[in-house]
């Protein structure tokens, strides 16, 4: 589990699903901060990492991201905004 605060390729993207879901990425975002928490296998684990770096629960936002698609797309699967 790691938090992001630049963009990531759809390589990471993919090695971070394979050694979860296959195809899956869960992600909580703050929109905010413009950072990101990505690789758990809990968005409540990935939500608490945010607030533990300083965010707060109100702007976070979960995602789910699904990486059979191509480099230039992107597909959420489901979105939760607090």
């Amino acid at each position: 589990m790691e938090i992001l605060t630049a963009k990531i390729t759809a390589a990471d993207l993919k090695s971070m699903a394979v050694k979860m879901f296959g195809n899956l990425v869960k992600a909580v975002v703050d929109v905010r901060l413009k950072k990101m928490a990505v690789d758990a296998e809990l968005h409540s684990d990935e939500e608490s990492l945010l607030l533990e770096a300083g965010s707060r629960q109100q702007g976070t936002c979960g995602e789910s991201m699904c990486t059979r698609i191509s480099k230039e797309e992107a597909q959420i699967s489901s979105s939760s905004m607090r």
